[in-house]
């Protein structure tokens, strides 16, 4: 598996301005030539790291997460990177090879780990090796559900679970899943999508969950609202609840990309699930 980091440094000064960004009131395209060393950021309880912040919770758009693409020089880590209480992670590895000491165990994982961090537990990453680490990093405040103990953290990788083709598509579409879909502990997904050359969702996905979508490998076309859009490994697409959403994969090899989405949970209408601040809004909403 080959999967796409970001170009960093600075484009010639010789290169035309024009670019494939956009940004509407329903979703937001960043492509790969503008993940550039001038729109990092420096991350607090980090050191030999810096960070692409894709995507952060803004009013009237995208509400419910965060994603970044972290890059850990040699020697780089944090002891705590995350720094708010009831925040869940997910974690996904592009290059490099990332120690992830998780509630006491030890991780090392390479391009295609896959971590899931459950909102409480310890942990710690550091890069050990001679390269760069590049790997996602997905944060969302977990929701609780009565009745329903929260999930376990764990560890996989791309390459240990096997997608699963959808229905009818003899294949053209697979979906690989890291956790069971009908597991309502968890209120994320993300899981690897894959389209073989020709794929396509045949039609205009219009639903409640948000969208992070980096393209790990090839090519595609997606129609966003009534736009369609070209995009290729490393750009990020973002969309808002109920944005229309459909691709096919352009070839010549698999169009491959990492999806977030908030699931299994009730629409809140007054605030905290467990009915406290009633007649309040619930801001996540928009």
């Amino acid at each position: 598996m080959s999967y796409s980091t970001p170009p960093g440094g600075l484009p010639a000064q010789t290169e035309l301005l024009s670019g494939r960004a956009i940004v509407t009131e329903a979703y937001t395209v960043i492509p790969k030539g503008v993940l550039r060393d001038i729109v990092t950021s420096r991350l607090p309880g980090f050191h030999g790291a810096r960070s692409w912040i894709l995507a952060r919770p803004i009013a009237g758009f995208a509400t419910t997460f965060a994603q970044l693409i972290v890059e850990l020089a040699p020697g780089g880590g944090a002891p705590r990177p995350e720094a708010e209480e009831g925040v869940e992670a997910v974690l996904f590895v592009t290059s490099g090879d990332l120690t992830l000491d998780l509630d006491g165990t030890r991780h090392v994982l390479g391009p295609g780990g896959y971590a899931y961090v459950a909102a409480g537990a310890a942990w710690s990453i550091a890069n050990e090796g001679d390269a760069p680490v590049s790997f996602h990093w997905i944060r969302k405040a977990y929701e609780p559900a009565p009745g329903i103990d929260p999930p376990a953290s764990f560890v996989t990788s791309d390459a240990d679970v096997a997608p699963q083709p959808m229905p009818d598509t003899d294949g053209a579409w697979a979906t690989t899943r890291f956790v069971d879909p009908e597991d309502l502990a968890h209120d994320l997904h993300v899981n690897i999508v894959t389209f073989q050359p020709g794929g396509s969702i045949p039609f205009a996905e219009t639903h409640v969950m948000e969208h992070g979508i980096y393209v790990l490998e090839g090519k595609g076309v997606y129609r966003l609202n009534a736009d369609w859009v070209e995009v290729e490994a490393g750009d990020f697409i973002w969309l808002r609840a109920f944005c229309p959403q459909a691709c096919y994969a352009g070839g010549p090899g698999p169009f491959r990309y990492l999806l977030y989405k908030d699931v299994n949970r009730q629409v809140r209408l007054t605030g905290r699930a467990d009915g406290a601040g009633a007649g309040r809004a619930a801001s996540r909403w928009g």
